[in-house]
């Protein structure tokens, strides 16, 4: 099934923070224009962790919402699988970049395992994962920079 445009625009949207970051790292001049232009926090690494850490913690709140479709055991499985990866950034992320990076990846690539599971269980909608492989594929990409 095809992604529909709307979350496919959307998701690749919210990309840009990680792919800019992702710019200002491999590229000092774009780095220093950023820093000068728009402030530190803006640039390398500071963008990056700053959104990666806030994507993971929304993430939670959309498998929240896919925990809402199902009932019973089913629903208390999917409510707490879906605070894992606010709770994962929280505790996990914000000792340095090189580690705020490791973690950020592998929240991000346990985020996708948690996305199959509702996906799997007919809670997430049916072009889902082929979404989020495309968004992780990105993301796991730009802050693995951070890593080498």
């Amino acid at each position: 099934m095809t992604v529909p445009r709307a979350p496919l625009f959307l998701g690749l949207a919210g990309l840009l923070p990680f792919a800019w970051g992702a710019l200002t790292l491999v590229s000092s001049d774009l780095a220093q224009w950023g820093v000068s232009s728009i402030g530190p926090r803006f640039a390398g690494p500071f963008v990056m962790l700053q959104y990666g850490t806030i994507i993971l913690a929304f993430m939670s709140g959309v498998l929240w919402g896919f925990a809402t479709r199902a009932e019973g055991k089913a629903a208390t499985v999917g409510y707490i699988l879906s605070v894992l990866p606010a709770l994962w950034v929280f505790f996990m992320v914000g000792a340095g970049p090189t580690s705020s990076a490791i973690y950020l990846i592998a929240g991000f690539v346990g985020l996708l395992a948690l996305d199959w599971y509702f996906w799997r269980n007919d809670l997430a909608p049916t072009w889902w994962m082929q979404l989020r492989l495309l968004l992780t594929a990105v993301v796991v990409a730009c802050l693995s920079l951070l890593v080498i």
